[in-house]
């Protein structure tokens, strides 16, 4: 079976070996010595000033809202993964939509000011597919209206704009290392922060507000990573060179020999590709869901991702939003498989059937 994604898992041996220290410590929690291992060699792969390695990519974001006093209105994207909305919503954050430019599959910049409201206390952008934002813009906007932004970059590992780290926009960025990212610590997230002042407080934030053995300085959760996570952390950083050439190949085979009626993702061109996703665009539903059928007899599942448009999600509070591109976008996407192993065989197929469809 043939999945949209599969998580990249290293020579066993290796993973074995770290295992063995933690057992040989008995150290498998609370800031381990695998967890700050790892947490400096990505602030040097990624180009950071300080990361905080949490439990998943979902409480990352919650954490950043906690961190910044995100509170009312929040301007936000429909078109993400739902974890994007559902976290503020979970946090008590009204989001307010601002459609997608329908080419970058990213939030508008240009209708952010519209929304923005009296109680409008925050900008909540994701990096779609890894795809950079108009971060500039953003962030103008942001100052203009003394607005905290908080971008989702849970595709954006590894992505640098105009050379430098995207992750390090925004007042913080988010990551998630999911066992279906490129880079992966099974469960995991992490979040980018410049900001001294914020990065102590989120220390201490993820270990339940506790700012030494004998004092609990504010509310706080249980965020934190644990050894055997940053164990796989460090086996796949280990390979994550291996990991982008392949995937790349992948990729560029999809843009070499896919047909031309298919709509690709339009790329910032100050932004370098990670290679994260493949995503599709069709002329319409009915294109998607007979090429959706045609792969999946072979034993292919490509995903409809993003679906649906988020403005559409049951428990909002306001379901006024109308965003019609991300909703198009959203009714016609579909993504492709894509990871390092990906057979060239099985991927040959995959294009013939689309290409013989749309």
């Amino acid at each position: 079976m043939i999945n949209v994604t599969k998580t990249y898992l290293p020579e066993l041996k290796r993973y074995e070996a770290y295992l063995e220290k933690i057992f040989k410590l008995g150290y498998v929690t609370n800031n381990g010595p695998l967890v700050k291992e790892l947490k400096n060699r990505l602030e040097r792969y990624l180009g950071v000033k300080h990361i905080i390695l949490v439990a998943n990519g979902t409480i990352a974001l919650q954490i950043a809202y906690k961190l910044l006093d995100i509170k009312g209105e929040a301007i936000t994207t429909p078109f993400s993964f739902v974890a994007t909305t559902s976290s503020q919503v979970w946090q008590g954050i009204n989001p307010v939509f601002v459609d997608i430019n329908k080419d970058t599959f990213n939030i508008d910049y240009k209708k952010i000011e519209e929304k923005i409201s009296k109680t409008t206390s925050a900008i909540i952008p994701v990096h779609v597919f890894g795809n950079t934002c108009d971060v500039e813009k953003i962030d103008e906007i942001a100052k203009k209206f003394n607005l905290k932004v908080v971008y989702d970059a849970a595709h954006a590992f590894g992505v640098k704009y105009k050379g430098n780290s995207v992750l390090n926009y925004g007042d913080i960025s988010t990551l998630s290392f999911h066992a279906t990212k490129i880079f992966h610590t099974i469960e995991g997230g992490a979040l980018i922060i410049n900001d001294d002042e914020i990065y102590d407080k989120a220390i201490r934030i993820i270990n339940f507000g506790i700012s030494d053995s004998e004092h609990i300085t504010e509310v706080g959760i249980n965020g934190k990573m644990n050894e055997l996570e940053a164990a796989m952390g460090l086996c796949v950083l280990d390979d994550i060179d291996k990991i982008f050439k392949n995937r790349k190949k992948v990729y560029e085979n999809y843009m070499n020999y896919l047909s031309k009626n298919v709509i690709r993702q339009a790329q910032n061109i100050n932004s370098s590709l990670n290679y994260c996703y493949f995503p599709i665009v069709f002329k319409d539903e009915e294109t998607l869901l007979k090429v959706k059928k045609a792969l999946a007899s072979e034993n292919i599942y490509a995903r409809r991702y993003f679906y649906p448009s988020l403005n559409d999600l049951p428990y909002l509070k306001d379901k006024t939003y109308r965003t019609p591109n991300s909703e198009f976008v959203s009714s016609r996407i579909l993504c492709l498989p894509l990871y390092d192993s990906l057979e060239l065989t099985v991927q040959k197929n995959i294009i013939n059937i689309i290409n013989t469809i749309a």
